[in-house]
């Protein structure tokens, strides 16, 4: 079962008040005025300040929920699709759940974690979920703190990321509305796991073993995955598309994860992507891992570039290493 009578109800963000500029990086990084801009694209970023990853996931659901006419009472499962965690232990979907002040709704809250491609794989497994009539509307909530985690001695990659969340409600599509989930898919290449990792906060370098903070930032290497990228996503693609029985040209758009203005020159070439297809925003939010899909969608939503009905792609590559994708007409 590809096909799927599931709409996209309501979309919502939040981003932090605190915003860093390009410049703002140049002179933290120590190098010359300019550097970050021209290494990234992005000239601006936002940053959490005091803001929790709960919290921003409260804020961008209730924006979602507001957006789809609804409250948290129509809701009846919660799940946070984040790359990063507020805690090792509950998990955050259940801190956002409290962060709305929901905290005896008794509605079931957990997490689905696959790094860049988290929200990509929640909605794709959650919509056989609401297809099965298991729940009527769910609400997926994908909230990023990446600045706590950044190594900035790797200037390049650290310059990159920004904080921030998005939310999205889905409900089950009338059999005479257009919206449906078309086909999806994801593979996993395990031979690049360690291209793209934070070593430590688990069961393997805790934090009582060891007093380096090293195991603890970010790590990423760049060209190794640009490289497994450029190889197996136009066959990944091609498949999709097969599957689909529908070519580049029927899209209106393609919202890819927002990595990085390399990976969004990659797409573009190696996909044959025409620009006005593209949702771009990274260079006004910086990579915001899980959250970077959503919040793109929302921006192409409320910007027109994308109507009920209309065909597009949801793409992404992410740690593990992974490649998702997924066909809707939303």
């Amino acid at each position: 079962m590809q096909v799927r009578k599931i709409k996209i109800v309501g979309t919502g963000k939040y981003l932090p008040e605190q915003v860093i500029t390009a410049e703002d990086l140049d002179k933290k990084l120590g190098v010359p005025s300019g550097w970050v801009l021209k290494k990234t694209d992005v000239s601006v970023r936002h940053v959490v300040k005091e803001e929790t990853a709960s919290l921003m996931g409260a804020r961008a659901a209730e924006a979602a929920l507001e957006d789809a006419g609804l409250t948290f009472s129509d809701i009846d499962c919660l799940v946070s699709t984040s790359g990063t965690v507020e805690q090792s232990i509950p998990c955050t979907a259940s801190l956002i759940q409290k962060a709305l002040g929901q905290e005896h709704s008794g509605v079931p809250a957990f997490d689905i974690n696959s790094t860049c491609l988290s929200f990509l794989t929640g909605l794709d497994v959650m919509s056989y979920m609401v297809a099965a009539g298991r729940y009527q509307r769910v609400l997926l909530v994908a909230t990023e703190v990446a600045s706590v985690g950044l190594d900035w001695s790797h200037k390049e990659s650290a310059a990159l990321f920004g904080d921030g969340a998005a939310a999205v409600v889905i409900s089950r599509a009338e059999e005479d509305e257009a919206s449906q989930i078309i086909c999806s898919s994801m593979q996993t290449y395990s031979a690049g796991a360690h291209l793209s990792q934070i070593r430590g906060g688990g069961t393997k370098i805790h934090r009582r073993h060891t007093d380096e903070i090293e195991p603890f930032l970010f790590e990423m290497d760049g060209r190794a995955i640009y490289k497994m990228a450029s190889q197996i996503l136009p066959d990944f693609v091609d498949a999709l598309f097969q599957v689909g029985g529908c070519q580049m040209t029927d899209l209106k758009l393609v919202i890819p994860h927002q990595g990085s203005a390399m990976a969004m020159r990659l797409i573009s070439k190696k996909l044959r992507i025409a620009e006005h297809q593209l949702m771009n925003i990274s260079p006004t939010h910086g990579n915001t891992i899980a959250a970077s899909i959503p919040m793109a969608l929302h921006e192409a939503i409320k910007q027109g570039r994308i109507k009920r009905g209309e065909r597009l792609l949801l793409l992404g590559t992410s740690a593990g290493f992974s490649v998702g994708g997924m066909i809707l007409e939303y």
